[in-house]
């Protein structure tokens, strides 16, 4: 018997010893006819139980194999079912990892949209505040409304107002007439028609004036107590007659009061002030002569106060010159101007002072005026 196993001698049928039998650890027999083993007849009982005893181990073995074979199976099926199970598993946690990622990603999502929902929150309860205070606002103020609404239908409301206008109209245009009556503002012709009348009357009848008569067509042809008023031309000397010229200061000095009168029965600031004084009255400007930029005015602010004195024009002729006299009855007009704008009316133009001192009053004395 070597390491690797037992050789013992393999009779041939008919007694012949030609065949070596090896047994490996397994129990396998291995047959070698290399080196065969010679066995005595006496020892071949001896031989043939050992052998039995190997064939018996061989299939003890055998069984062994296919029972470690079986579990071997079993084993493997186990790992592939292991393998399978642990694929599946890895498969999961991938899914599982973006869904985690996603649920991430949602949640910051939900928490910018929460911060915003907050912050609309907040300006929503702001604008609500705001619009609760608006209308605590608007419930006063409509209960002001209210209150102002009552006063007006009141008593002393809407409706006195326009009675206490109606009176104070009523009052302006009576004191209107009595301007009138103090300066009336005539035709020639109808001067020469009152002149006739007069001389035939006791000294009282007047002529009956309608507050409805038609404007003048011609300036020229209209005088004030009588006196016609010369309009003067400027830059130039004038040699005319000295009655003529004191005729037409007298009548610029009674347009000039006339004016002033009215102004001050209307409660009209006049944009340019008179100094009354009869035939020598005077037209204040409070323009100043020469234009200035503002960069004049830093340098030397005396000018400021030297532009707040008015300059005085005169309402007449002052020497052989007639420009300042004709710039004050400008200016004059300009008063009157004002005046019929006032009260709604256009003026006739520049050159036509009692022309439109005597649409001014015209108007006052109207109908439409106390019910305008």
């Amino acid at each position: 018997m070597d390491t690797h196993g037992i050789n013992v001698p393999d009779r041939s049928p008919d007694g012949s010893t030609d065949v070596a039998t090896r047994m490996n650890f397994d129990g396998e027999a291995i047959v070698s006819a290399d080196n065969p083993k010679i066995v005595d007849w006496e020892d071949l009982q001896q031989e043939l139980a050992r052998l039995w005893s190997l064939s018996s181990a061989l299939g003890k073995a055998k069984e062994r194999k296919a029972s470690l074979a079986r579990r071997l199976e079993s084993i493997i099926e186990v790992r592939k079912e292991s393998l399978r199970q642990h694929n599946e598993l890895e498969e999961m946690k991938q899914k599982l990892e973006v869904k985690r990622l996603a649920l991430a990603s949602s949640s910051v999502h939900f928490n910018k949209t929460s911060e915003n929902v907050k912050n609309q929150k907040d300006q929503l309860s702001a604008a609500i505040r705001m619009l609760l205070v608006g209308g605590k606002t608007l419930d006063a103020a409509h209960q002001q409304l209210q209150e102002a609404n009552r006063l007006l239908s009141g008593e002393r409301g809407h409706g006195n107002l326009k009675n206490l206008q109606k009176l104070l109209r009523l009052r302006q245009q009576h004191m209107i007439i009595q301007v009138s009556t103090l300066y009336p503002v005539k035709g020639m012709n109808e001067q020469a028609i009152g002149e006739t009348i007069d001389s035939h009357s006791d000294g009282y009848s007047t002529v009956s004036r309608s507050p409805n008569e038609s404007r003048p067509s011609h300036s020229s042809s209209l005088t004030i107590l009588g006196l016609q008023l010369t309009i003067l031309p400027s830059k130039k000397k004038f040699f005319g007659d000295k009655k003529e010229v004191q005729k037409s200061a007298s009548a610029l000095g009674y347009v000039a009061h006339a004016v002033s009168l009215i102004s001050s029965y209307l409660d009209v600031p006049l944009r340019y002030p008179l100094r009354l004084g009869g035939s020598r009255s005077y037209i204040h400007d409070y323009a100043p002569l020469v234009e200035m930029t503002s960069s004049d005015l830093v340098a030397n602010p005396a000018l400021t106060s030297m532009t707040a004195k008015p300059t005085e024009f005169p309402l007449f002729l002052e020497g052989q010159y007639t420009t300042r006299a004709t710039y004050a009855i400008f200016l004059l007009n300009k008063d009157l101007e004002q005046l019929l704008n006032y009260i709604g009316v256009q003026s006739l133009g520049p050159r036509h002072v009692l022309a439109n001192l005597k649409e001014l009053m015209r108007i006052i004395q109207s109908e439409e005026y106390i019910c305008s």
